[in-house]
């Protein structure tokens, strides 16, 4: 069994949304076999006064549908437009 380090960022509808909100539902979200890194969370700038939400995830490869299930929780959270993986490696 491996795991896979993952970064993914998550963008807002808008300037409105509340991105500390965002964050504190991560973990509420997740699918079985995915570990928010909780040091690896921050908001970060895009354009315009638009901010993201980057964070960091551990996911257990042994379910090869673990990322897709990130990323449709991800879509679920309340005010994110978009989810994008910027990166992954092998852990």
């Amino acid at each position: 069994m491996g795991q896979i380090v993952a970064g993914y960022d998550l963008m807002p509808e808008s300037t409105d949304v509340d991105l500390n909100g965002v964050i504190e539902q991560l973990p509420n979200v997740l699918p079985t076999g995915v570990e928010l890194l909780k040091d690896d969370v921050k908001i970060a700038p895009v354009a315009f006064g638009l901010m993201k939400v980057c964070a960091g995830f551990l996911i257990d490869d042994s379910n090869e549908e673990a990322g897709s299930q990130l990323e449709a929780a991800l879509r679920s959270i309340p005010g994110i437009e978009n989810v994008e993986c910027v990166s992954s490696t092998v852990y």
